[in-house]
């Protein structure tokens, strides 16, 4: 009989799962998802493998779980950091703080490409967690482009333009002071969506 974590099967479930997502950050991150196997999950959370196989039936659905976790908790932080902000020029400049810090924190998992390496439709599924993230830049822009503090070209184009500043690595892995680098892009996607300062 596997020892029980916690004080009920509910909290057992959940450190589980919250261990078993820790080993996945670690070796997604050392490895690579090619390099990710169930049993070297359980091996990394100090789980039996049977414990991961009772939450997940493979890795793809062990992944597609694990982005949503992240995605929710980084979504929860954003939305308390947003909530005493009423000026939707101050809340783009949290934004893209947030998106920022997070992407200079996370290194690019090696191996194949998470797009290429899962089916499409684990990778759907996976990507419909991170549109959480995109709502929060389109009610902010939306915000901004009412009140008029932001332009008011289409919504779909500046969400996508943004999205793709904030996505890319080169932005962060410049040399040079990592604040001074980011108050720099803060000011220019504030400038690109015609925020009033």
């Amino acid at each position: 009989m596997p020892k029980i974590i916690g004080s009920s099967l509910t909290e057992h479930r959940e450190q589980v799962r919250a261990r078993m997502f820790d080993a996945v950050r670690t070796l997604l991150y050392a490895s690579g998802f090619d390099a990710i196997t169930l049993s070297g999950v359980a091996a990394t959370a100090g789980v039996g493998r049977t414990a991961v196989y009772n939450h997940f039936p493979d890795r793809e659905a062990l992944l597609v779980a694990f982005v949503a976790h992240e995605t929710d908790e980084y979504v929860t932080r954003l939305r308390a950091a947003l909530a005493p902000v009423d000026d939707p020029v101050e809340a783009l400049a949290v934004f893209v703080r947030m998106q920022l810090r997070v992407l200079a924190g996370r290194h690019t998992p090696p191996g194949t490409a998470l797009n290429a390496a899962l089916s499409p439709e684990a990778y759907r599924r996976m990507a419909e967690h991170v549109d959480l993230v995109t709502a929060e830049l389109r009610e902010i822009l939306a915000a901004g482009a009412r009140l008029g503090r932001m332009t008011d070209d289409p919504l779909d184009v500046l969400v996508a333009m943004v999205t793709a500043c904030l996505a890319s690595r080169e932005v962060v892995d410049t040399a040079g002071d990592l604040e001074v680098t980011i108050e720099t892009a803060v000011r220019f996607v504030l400038r690109a969506v015609g925020a009033t300062l």
